[in-house]
């Protein structure tokens, strides 16, 4: 009787450690482009917000640009998937009403300008997906050179004289996108 006893214990015991084991759920570790959020008004305090965009933060490591993007190419906007923009209200990219949403954001890099693009498509990898026809809005913008190089692709809102800029940068690259309301 002890015996069984002592063989039951001990298969309930081995039972319950195969079964933790191997239901334990295994974590990956960081991601080398981890997602990040800006928007506008950008103070934590301030719920109310009027922008906001998703993105995954690429950090150069010792790449240029030009191998992580090329001109005249859509790009993401980031890493990992899509750029994901939010308007809380309706705004205008150049002359065009975007109605308030979610969309994808993409931007095509050029050596003088890029071309920003809202487009009506989301929950997108990559700009593998990327379909022209549903473009709701696009706007050349000029790009700049920033007097510090950026690791990380970053972006911020700040407020325009009529207009809420978008601010883009990474390495030496600078790039504004006005949405107006």
């Amino acid at each position: 009787m002890k015996k069984l006893k002592l063989i039951t214990a001990i298969t309930f015991a081995f039972t319950l450690l195969l079964s933790v084991n191997t239901t334990a759920q295994e974590f990956k570790g960081l991601d080398k482009s981890p997602m990040d959020m800006a928007s506008y008004p950008s103070s934590y305090k301030e719920s109310n917000k009027l922008i906001r965009i998703s993105y995954g933060r690429p950090q150069l490591k010792g790449r240029t640009l030009n191998e992580l993007m090329k001109n005249g190419e859509v790009w993401r906007t980031g890493a990992n998937e899509a750029s994901e923009l939010t308007l809380y209200k309706d705004m205008y990219l150049g002359d065009t009403l975007v109605k308030a949403g979610t969309y994808t954001f993409y931007m095509i890099p050029g050596e003088k300008e890029w071309t920003a693009i809202i487009n009506k498509d989301i929950n997108v990898w990559g700009s593998y997906y990327y379909n022209e026809a549903n473009d709701v809005a696009r706007l050349k913008v000029p790009v700049s050179e920033g007097k510090e190089g950026l690791e990380a692709f970053s972006i911020a809102f700040e407020k325009g004289k009529e207009t809420i800029d978008m601010h883009l940068g990474w390495s030496k690259t600078r790039v504004v996108v006005p949405f107006k309301m």
